[in-house]
């Protein structure tokens, strides 16, 4: 299926074309999917408690909320080819909330493990989201359009760990019992989902020049295979297959530490239900610039190597993943188990980047089945992984070190993946048409190849943007270490408010420090530091005005003025030209140009 009018560039801020409509729809959708998914996650060991659940249940609840969107992926995969990624989704949506809502009608462990096979449908929704980016973007920029649309997605996945007991808490604040804060927080979820699927009816299209029922019916689009046809001519593919199991590597070990990290923290660090929450949402909170990043590389290596390049690329990031999977299980230090994971979802979701990066370009005759094949690899590595954490003979810190070594392995199913002479020429031809009228575009801008080795143009103020952000990376990483520090220095008159807004500067620290530090988005992570950081210094200038003392003393009024200021300036002046917005090109104003 050749589409026209591909977007050759992401207008990260606009909604005015519908290329931009179908991105910000598709990632927002995919979020509160994935937020959903999860949700019940978090509050397990409530859960546990009521129900009386064993590790094995449990184990078997994990597989059965991800086993079922195996099947799920493929035919929505399917489906897309058939009726359209707006379709699709809007169904989905509407019909996987209802699950998600009936959760809290559990009352044993069966009926639980039921509804949380429902729930898993809407696992599906990847492939949608996956589809619908690849039909609007162009070569030049669909890798990084996939992986960012998929990585805000799978943000869901961290931020539910960290809203979810804040809901629950807010329900048992408003006079609710345990037993029935859980289940109204799952209507919650549920709710948003049933809403978001009417929106995304109306706010998007199949395709940059309408919807497939009217560009078919009036001949402008011509379908070449469709239904069984499709699927088969994916499934004949042995590189989809290759890619179904890198795949299993990468997003399968995602869901997987989803499932499990909230529960792994709190028994194996002794962390409370809310810390706990929020250490294992870290993980899905890289998402916010690790996907992207792995997609973005993976257009960088095609420039000069192809689409060869880009399974290299793959190879690489999913390699390193194996490696910082194997050294996170061996943490049992707090300290260091948090950096280590940080680095090894880092890897994860560069490697699920760089897989979807691929998979536009395996087969454009049926680019819903081969997206769906290859997502639910991701999936059954999930259900594979589940089984582990499920065996009683088994601890998590061994389960985790015998996928490190898994996925290392699976690193070189990625040799399996090949293209032809014909193949690779038809994409260097696409590549260059979309990359003629960037270059039109930018000629007066700074050649890409000009930062390399990029040491050359490191300016003061870049400097001082990477210093900020290490610094902020570490200072969050130590306010989750000590968390009553931080909640006694906001007061005890906030109640639940108070564990909110702590939260929000580890976010903020954790996250914002590492955007600053790759440059990206980095006006919206200053600013977001810039108001945790006003807070500091009103707080320390009411120290300073009980201890009578403004530049003498308060050494933490002046450090903290100087970082707040440092950072309204990025909010004013953006990043420097060593930053993943430069390369990008995020901060022009101007309209998509279309192929």
């Amino acid at each position: 299926m050749e589409v026209r009018n591909k977007a050759t560039r992401i207008d990260l801020f606009s909604l005015k074309t519908p290329q931009m409509r179908a991105f910000h729809m598709s990632w927002f959708a995919f979020f509160l999917c994935f937020f959903a998914w999860f949700g019940i996650a978090p509050l397990m060991a409530i859960v546990r408690e009521e129900l009386s659940l064993t590790k094995q249940q449990i184990g078997n609840t994990i597989i059965a909320s991800v086993a079922i969107t195996i099947i799920a992926r493929l035919i929505i995969g399917w489906l897309c080819d058939r009726i359209g990624p707006r379709l699709c989704y809007t169904v989905l949506l509407l019909v996987g909330s209802l699950p998600v809502m009936a959760i809290g009608l559990s009352h044993g462990y069966e009926s639980f493990l039921l509804f949380r096979l429902g729930i898993g449908v809407i696992g599906a929704s990847f492939v949608i989201t996956q589809y619908h980016t690849s039909v609007m973007f162009a070569p030049n920029v669909v890798g990084t359009a996939n992986a960012t649309s998929a990585g805000w997605g799978n943000l869901g996945g961290g931020v539910t760990q960290m809203i979810m007991p804040l809901v629950f808490a807010g329900f048992v604040g408003l006079g609710y019992l345990e037993a029935s804060a859980w289940r109204l927080s799952m209507v919650a979820a549920g709710a948003v989902c049933f809403i978001t699927g009417i929106a995304y009816f109306f706010f998007t299209t199949d395709l940059p020049d309408g919807n497939f029922k009217e560009l078919r019916a009036s001949g402008e689009l011509q379908e070449t295979e469709t239904g069984k046809g499709s699927f088969w001519l994916a499934a004949r593919d042995y590189r989809v297959w290759a890619l179904f199991f890198v795949y299993a590597a990468c997003f399968g070990i995602e869901l997987t530490i989803n499932n499990i990290a909230a529960i792994y923290y709190m028994d194996y660090f002794d962390l409370g239900l809310k810390t706990a929450g929020l250490v294992a949402g870290l993980f899905g909170l890289m998402n916010i610039f690790a996907r992207t990043l792995g997609g973005f590389i993976s257009d960088k290596f095609v420039q000069n190597h192809g689409l060869k390049g880009r399974v290299r690329w793959l190879f690489i990031a999913l390699l390193i993943e194996g490696f910082a999977l194997l050294l996170f299980s061996q943490m049992r230090v707090l300290a260091l188990a948090i950096p280590a994971m940080i680095l090894f979802s880092l890897f994860t979701q560069m490697s699920e980047g760089a897989t979807y990066s691929i998979v536009p370009f395996i087969n454009k005759k049926a680019l819903g089945s081969v997206a769906g094949i290859v997502g639910a690899g991701g999936n059954m590595g999930a259900v594979f992984a589940g089984f582990l954490f499920r065996s009683e003979s088994l601890s998590y810190p061994q389960a985790l070190m015998i996928l490190g070594g898994l996925v290392s392995v699976c690193a070189f199913f990625t040799f399996l993946v090949r293209f032809s002479e014909a193949d690779e020429k038809a994409a260097a031809s696409e590549f260059d048409l979309a990359m003629a009228r960037r270059r039109e575009e930018l000629k007066d801008r700074v050649p890409i190849a000009d930062l390399v080795p990029g040491i050359r143009h490191l300016r003061p103020m870049d400097a001082l943007r990477i210093y900020l952000g290490v610094a902020l990376l570490i200072k969050g990483i130590y306010f989750i270490l000590n968390m009553n520090e931080l909640e006694a220095t906001l007061g005890d008159g906030l109640g639940e408010g108070q564990t909110l807004i702590a939260w929000s500067v580890v976010f903020a620290h954790v996250i914002g420090g590492a955007s600053l530090f790759l440059g990206f988005v980095t006006r919206v992570a200053a600013a977001a530091n810039a108001v945790i950081l006003f807070g500091a210094v009103v707080t320390a200038l009411s120290m300073t005005s009980a201890e009578g003392s403004l530049l003498g003393t308060n050494v933490d009024f002046q450090f903290t003025s100087f970082v707040f200021f440092s950072l309204v300036l990025f909010v004013w002046r953006g990043s420097g030209p060593l930053s993943l917005d430069h390369l990008m090109r995020l901060d022009e104003e101007k309209e998509p140009q279309i192929l």
